[in-house]
């Protein structure tokens, strides 16, 4: 039992240099993530439902839950509602597991909480690094996810982008619907949106951490005080 215990007291300190060097090679960019930019979140909620959902699921997020994004019901229903599901449902996917892991080499991950597990940069950073590779069963390979089984999904949007493998260089070769400002905003509003999938409640969560703590401060001066004037005779 004590053993089990030390273990779990030193595991962050021995997974923290695993997951340095799992990424020490990758260069990460910024992702522009804002949970305050409802127009941001709504566009990344329409690119998720249309491109994203038919692979992977979303199980710990409710459609309902776009209302707190400024979506009405009546939005919700008409523009992101595509398979007869009901607006309390869970962001589930209709792909069978068995058929994914066939496909693919292995079944979709669930996309509920994948920013809180590799980051809003490595998403971002993943969604604009896939080039072609012809060695790959896809015909994709991505540079932040070597031999990865998922296809690129918005290729055309983004175009075909090759890999010098000297100088580990992406390359756009054939040009999108999209120029490569208005993807990596595209990505960016995507990335943003699987943020607050994966923290729906952290901006009112830290909205009242400011509250308590104004709060503790308010108290702290009136508690002050009134220790003063308690004590204003005796000293």
């Amino acid at each position: 039992m004590k053993k089990l215990l030390l273990a779990m007291l030193l595991m962050p300190f021995l997974a923290a240099p695993m997951l340095a060097n799992a990424n020490e090679s990758v260069s990460l960019d910024k992702a522009p993530v804002d949970a305050a930019d409802h127009e941001s979140l709504q566009r990344g909620a329409r690119t998720f439902v249309n491109y994203c959902l038919n692979c992977h699921s979303a199980n710990y997020m409710r459609y309902n839950r776009l209302l707190e994004i400024g979506l009405t019901e009546k939005q919700i229903k008409d523009n992101l509602l595509l398979a007869g599901e009901k607006i309390g449902d869970q962001m589930k996917v209709a792909i069978n597991k068995k058929d994914a892991a066939k496909w693919f080499g292995t079944a979709p991950p669930d996309l509920s909480v994948e920013v809180r597990a590799r980051g809003a940069d490595w998403v971002y950073t993943y969604m604009r690094s896939f080039y072609r590779d012809s060695t790959r069963t896809t015909g994709w390979n991505n540079t932040v996810f070597d031999k990865v089984g998922m296809p690129h999904v918005l290729y055309e949007l983004q175009g075909e982008q090759e890999l010098n493998h000297e100088s580990h260089a992406l390359k756009l070769v054939k040009p999108g619907k999209l120029s490569v400002e208005e993807y990596d905003a595209l990505v960016g509003d995507l990335t943003n949106f699987m943020a607050y999938m994966s923290e729906p409640a952290k901006q009112q969560r830290n909205q009242l951490g400011w509250l308590v703590l104004l709060f503790l401060s308010v108290l702290l001066v009136l508690t002050y005080k009134l220790k003063k004037a308690y004590w204003k005779e005796i000293h």
